[in-house]
């Protein structure tokens, strides 16, 4: 089967040649490693990806069900050389240790930014709840967003 997506603003053609993930296509197929493969199961958050608008677990959709599909990784907001401000948040309130919750986090964090730039504490938690760290405690993570201007980053 082929399938179409468009991921990070480009369009993408892939055959899938059986049962696979979202996230195996992105990792394996597309080279996109930032989108993290962990639990497997939709637990953990890791591979969070926004898939038409939404934030949801890359593991949990079928390849075959992305055709037509606008995905946003990891990979597509900011850059090296111009980071998002969720991110540069991220890394100058220490919510990044280990980083392998990270990618799943800033994908999570920045669609609940566009949909409300100034979040309050209890809507953070509530955006973020399908994502899990082991190091941080959270806390640094609250910090990044309450250092935000909250003009529509």
């Amino acid at each position: 089967m082929t399938v179409t997506m468009t991921i990070n603003g480009e369009d993408h053609v892939v055959d899938i040649a059986g049962p696979e993930s979202l996230l195996t296509v992105l990792r394996n197929d597309l080279g996109l490693p930032g989108t993290k493969d962990a639990c497997e199961q939709g637990e953990c958050g890791s591979c969070t990806v926004e898939f038409d608008g939404q934030a949801v677990c890359s593991c949990l959709i079928m390849a075959a069900d992305a055709d037509g599909a606008r995905i946003t990784t990891v990979e597509g907001i900011g850059t090296e050389g111009a980071l998002h401000p969720f991110q540069e948040a991220m890394l100058a309130e220490g919510g990044v240790q280990c980083g392998f919750c990270t990618p799943g986090i800033i994908v999570a964090g920045v669609h609940l930014l566009e949909e409300n730039p100034k979040p309050s504490e209890i809507e953070i938690r509530e955006a973020l709840s399908g994502n899990i760290c082991r190091c941080t405690g959270y806390g640094a993570i609250l910090r990044a967003f309450e250092t935000l201007p909250g003009d529509g980053v």
